[in-house]
């Protein structure tokens, strides 16, 4: 029999055999085969020229008996006869896999023998893997090293505003750079400042209000790994003389330790925090904040090259000891009327009369260059009223670019309405009702200072600023700008 591998060898039915006692030996061999099926597809033998089996080869003992011998040749000559039913010798018996891949016949006579084993352990373990549920293929363990995201390896940063009207809560993590990934998020109105105006003091019932919303945080804040956190209080702790008494008592019941910013570092967070709004052609801006109890007014001119912290850009800044809270304690929110708002207005005004600033025209103000940017609750609800949403909708809102004949249409509507239709409106609520009027007050007075054709509406502020800040110091945008993109496998 010939090996395509190997060329000619022996046969191996037994019918060449000459090593040792053949008697006992082929007997074995051959019950062996038929237990593995090999009777079914016997081996071929060599045939000589005539078309005969060649005679076999007997090395028997000297002391086997006759009877013996006679009954061993008829067993090789029964086999003899099997032989020559057997396919050609060209033809080799082939495994069920060598019949499914043809590479495989032309292995060698060693991976021949070992056909029809068990794998090996490689092999198996592969075919186990290709064959098991999928959360077999890889260990928990190491599935996060494998599969991890550039996004899952940033660190996340928190920050924090304690205002007059509201407690604001952001956890955020670094994106593209300048941007981040809202994580979570919190806002309630606590109206801490309510009373403020008229005793100086923070009233019971506003710290209690304030104290439950900043136990809601500290527990948002002990479920994620944040790497940093900046935690701000501003005018109502800033103005009450039991402002820092009130903070004491909110990290007793609450562990956390807010800081009092002054107006000044106030202003530069709030331009921080629309920072990209400010589109790259302006040349100039005028970016406000209408808080609860104060408003904070920040002029930027972009001459030359512009800084990366656009707050390097601010000019002239001023905080007004007024805001819609205290604005509308002193004038009442609930009914206001054409003479009250305008009141209100004086009043912005006067304080704003004291304020110096390049004038309007000097910030190109009718120009393209110009930008009029509004940071607050108050411009918010305009926007939201302007495009009739059934509910406020951040995303449509954000970033929206209102005329100045649409922002003044928008108060105007507003003040034609009433008390409790200003509260059924889904974009002002029950909450907000008493202050809106008292906050367009102010954007008035802000308006009739700098005239600009359009102002642009930027839901965001100081919590933005305070990430934007602190991601910037530690220097996580250099860093994802650096690094190499990978393609990750989803």
């Amino acid at each position: 029999m010939s090996d395509p591998d190997s060329g000619s060898k022996p046969a191996t039915n037994g019918a060449h055999e000459t090593a040792g006692p053949a008697g006992s030996k082929r007997s074995s061999r051959g019950k062996r085969k038929r237990r593995r099926g090999n009777s079914k597809a016997p081996a071929a033998v060599t045939v000589n020229a005539g078309g005969t089996p060649p005679a076999p080869v007997r090395t028997e003992s000297q002391n086997v008996p006759d009877g013996e011998r006679k009954k061993r040749r008829r067993k090789r000559s029964r086999s003899g006869k099997g032989a020559q039913q057997a396919k050609p010798a060209d033809v080799p018996a082939r495994s069920e896999a060598a019949v499914r891949d043809p590479s495989r016949q032309s292995k060698s006579n060693k991976r021949r023998r070992l056909q029809g084993r068990p794998l090996p352990k490689v092999q198996a373990e592969d075919h186990k893997a290709a064959v098991a549920p999928k959360r077999e293929e890889r260990p928990e363990t190491s599935a996060p090293a494998v599969v991890r995201s550039e996004a899952a390896a940033e660190p996340l940063y928190a920050a924090l505003d304690l205002g007059t009207n509201n407690c604001r809560l952001l956890v955020a993590q670094p994106t593209r750079p300048g941007q981040f990934r809202v994580v979570d998020a919190f806002s309630r109105i606590v109206r801490l400042g309510e009373g403020l105006g008229a005793s100086g003091m923070l009233a019971a019932e506003a710290m209690d209000r304030a104290v439950d919303a900043l136990k809601v945080c500290a527990s948002k804040l002990s479920t994620r790994p944040v790497r940093r956190m900046r935690l701000i209080a501003t005018e109502a702790c800033r103005a009450a003389g039991n402002g820092e008494e009130f903070l004491s008592r909110v990290t007793v019941e609450t562990g956390l330790e807010l800081e009092i910013i002054n107006r000044e570092t106030e202003a530069r967070l709030a331009v921080s925090g629309c920072a990209s709004l400010i589109g790259r052609e302006a040349r100039s801006a005028v970016l406000f904040d209408i808080g609860g109890g104060s408003s904070e007014i920040a002029v930027l001119q972009i001459n030359g090259q512009r800084s990366p912290r656009l707050a390097n850009h601010i000019t002239h800044w001023t905080s007004l000891p007024v805001g819609v809270v205290t604005l509308s304690e002193r004038h009442g929110g609930k009914h206001v009327t054409p003479e009250i708002f305008e009141a209100m207005v004086s009043e912005v005004e006067e304080m704003l009369s004291r304020f110096d600033s390049p004038a309007a025209h000097e910030l190109n103000g009718v120009d393209s260059g110009f930008h009029m940017i509004g940071t607050s609750g108050t411009v918010t609800t305009l926007a939201g009223v302007y495009l009739n949403l059934p509910r406020y909708d951040r995303r449509q809102v954000d970033g929206l670019w209102m005329s100045s004949d649409e922002v003044t249409s928008m108060q105007d509507k507003l003040l034609g309405l009433d008390f409790s239709a200003r509260a059924a409106n889904p974009c002002i609520g029950p909450d907000r009702a008493d202050l809106v009027l008292a906050g367009c007050a102010i954007l008035e007075a802000i308006r009739r200072r700098f005239p600009a054709s359009r102002m642009r509406v930027a839901d965001r502020g100081l919590r933005e600023g305070l990430l934007t800040e602190m991601m910037a110091d530690d220097g996580v945008w250099r860093r994802i700008r650096s690094r190499p993109h990978h393609h990750h496998r989803s």
